[in-house]
């Protein structure tokens, strides 16, 4: 059996549960693909991206009611051991991508102030805008449930607010275009089980400012790191502390709450006191 083959069988027997019941219940639960949607799959090189178009070939093969997805690749300023790590296990794993070019490392390595965030605004509005020139009007991005209960806990010790990173949002510079994370349920231990299952190699890290850390699985030290042992720890006493990191968002009591924000207007307790 051929390597693509093999790693397809995987996701419907060994990962079924897991990876490939809990991407349909995401997409089922947050009603992330409608009938005639045209979904731009946006494919970095890691683990979770590629998965993600794994997952969508099989969507396809299953296909309920019509929908068209496309596999895009964006060159930000990859160094070419990078990119050719993406188109060769493109190939070997059968994803028929589309990769173009966008100048974004160059645009952003002199600067001090942030340059992660301003690399993904810049990479996430080139996505929005070659997506939408290719004719979709969603686009695929391969965060999971990790990275959802990492993002509440972070906004909350480092940005003194509550907020999470939603299943799926309306683009508000991209008109009739729509953000969507089908693997919002999906478990990073998961994913990483099925990487090494089948004994592939993605890309860890291809940022300009971490280019030493590319293909060996390593992860760089960050805010994120820090609440990925956070987390660790807190499960060594608590077993069920990441389920309720997720579920807090989902039962926020807003008569027990100081303040919040909706659209942009704040609202106050003495309010309405």
């Amino acid at each position: 059996m051929d390597l693509n083959k093999s790693v397809e069988q995987s996701i419907r027997k060994k990962f079924h549960k897991c990876i490939w019941s809990k991407f349909t219940k995401a997409i089922n639960t947050y009603e992330l693909i409608k009938e005639g949607d045209c979904i731009a799959v946006c494919i970095s090189g890691g683990k979770d991206s590629m998965l993600m178009a794994k997952l969508f070939q099989e969507l396809k093969f299953h296909n309920k009611f019509d929908f068209t997805v496309k596999f895009i690749v964006m060159d930000p300023g990859y160094s070419s051991i990078n990119r050719k790590n993406i188109e060769n296990n493109s190939e070997k794993l059968n994803i028929p991508i589309d990769i173009f070019e966008a100048d974004i490392f160059n645009s952003v390595y002199k600067i001090e102030k942030s340059p992660c965030y301003l690399c993904a605004r810049m990479r996430r509005g080139y996505l929005y805008n070659y997506a939408k020139e290719s004719g979709c009007n969603k686009i695929a991005l391969g965060h999971h449930f990790d990275d959802v209960i990492e993002t509440i806990l972070m906004g909350m010790l480092y940005g003194a607010q509550v907020q999470t990173m939603m299943p799926k949002l309306h683009s508000t510079n991209f008109d009739g275009m729509e953000l969507i994370r089908p693997l919002y349920l999906v478990r990073e231990e998961d994913i990483k089980a099925w990487r090494d299952f089948n004994g592939l190699q993605f890309l860890q890290c291809a940022c300009r400012f971490t280019e030493n850390c590319t293909i060996d699985n390593k992860e760089s030290e960050s805010k994120r790191l820090e609440i990925k042992n956070l987390i660790k720890e807190l499960k060594e006493v608590n077993p069920f502390v990441e389920s309720n990191i997720f579920r807090s968002v989902e039962n926020v009591n807003l008569s027990t709450v100081i303040a919040y924000k909706k659209n942009g207007k704040r609202h106050h307790f003495l309010d309405e006191y």
